[in-house]
């Protein structure tokens, strides 16, 4: 995720990093290419037919409601994401105060919020498909990390054998019913926060819907010379490219918050939450604590 200052106005149009520019420039030089070629057969080989300007404009103004739509939707899968996984952090952080009250071992208190920890890294390496042993092992130890990540489902097995350590105490009266209750219930929100995000992972925007969108914006563009030759002139590339600039583009955003979770530019930080998380569950065991991820030329992972 980029996290930055708001750049000044000469920034604004050289900064390129976390801009969608590099993803779109073949497209905006494919229709500045073709406006002045549209321009130049015009005015020097015979003259083409125009479309109305009036038309375009209400072509534009459709296709700008539904690009604004599904740039609304992306946006809510987003940020869900982001309230998903603060939704973790916080149920984390109350399993640790949860284990301070009820488990009056130490060695309890560990093993249930190294579980923990193991959980966020196994979420999240099944949200980015990446393996997360290395991250797990100083956590829990070589054999029990290897066995969760061998499951159809790591994440799910961390909390199982979460649940299956508070049987275990709760069978040798070393948990009180009411502490079952309630570490069972911050389990389970973490349970349904994974959930969640499994949800937004695997449930992309309708094909369909986005098909549709994207055959709109490159016919809109393609045509957009042919309305604009007649009132522009010499400046129909120039308005071209702006126009194509600004569909093309939201396109593109729409394409990348759709996936919160992928490692981009403009994706969830989801390393960074690991950390945060690592961090909480340390000094709840009044261990030393990792530092915080920092940013790397203003991006964090």
């Amino acid at each position: 995720m980029i996290v930055r200052d708001q750049p000044s106005p000469l920034q604004l149009f050289l900064v390129m990093q976390g801009s969608v520019v590099p993803k779109i420039i073949g497209n905006i030089a494919t229709v500045t290419v073709l406006s002045v070629g549209v321009l130049l057969v015009d005015h020097h080989v015979i003259e083409l037919p125009r479309i109305p300007i009036a038309a375009m404009g209400v072509i534009g103004v459709a296709l700008s409601l539904f690009l604004g739509f599904r740039n609304n939707a992306a946006y809510d899968r987003w940020w869900e994401a982001r309230r998903l996984w603060g939704s973790m952090i916080a149920d984390i952080r109350a399993l640790g105060y949860q284990a301070r009250i009820f488990l009056t071992k130490e060695e309890d208190r560990k093993t249930l919020l190294s579980y923990a920890a193991a959980f966020a890294h196994l979420h999240r390496g099944s949200l980015r498909k990446i393996e997360v042993q290395a991250d797990i092992k100083d956590w829990v130890g070589a054999q029990w990390s290897e066995a969760m990540v061998a499951k159809n489902n790591p994440a799910d097995a961390a909390l199982r054998s979460m649940a299956d350590q508070m049987a275990q105490l709760a069978k040798a009266e070393k948990l009180s019913g009411f502490g079952q209750m309630t570490i069972m219930d911050t389990l389970s929100s973490l349970a349904r926060s994974q959930a969640g995000c499994e949800r937004i992972a695997t449930t992309p925007l309708p094909f369909v819907y986005s098909l549709l969108v994207r055959r709109t914006t490159y016919l809109y563009c393609w045509l957009l010379p042919f309305a604009l030759i007649g009132s522009t002139n010499w400046f129909t590339p120039v308005c071209a490219a702006v126009v194509s600039y600004a569909f093309f583009g939201l396109q593109e955003v729409t394409s990348e918050l759709e996936a919160p979770f992928h490692n981009v530019q403009n994706g969830l930080p989801l390393d960074a939450m690991c950390r945060t998380i690592e961090i909480s569950v340390s000094e709840s065991l009044d261990m030393p604590a990792p530092a915080p991820l920092t940013l790397t030329n203003h991006f964090l992972s």
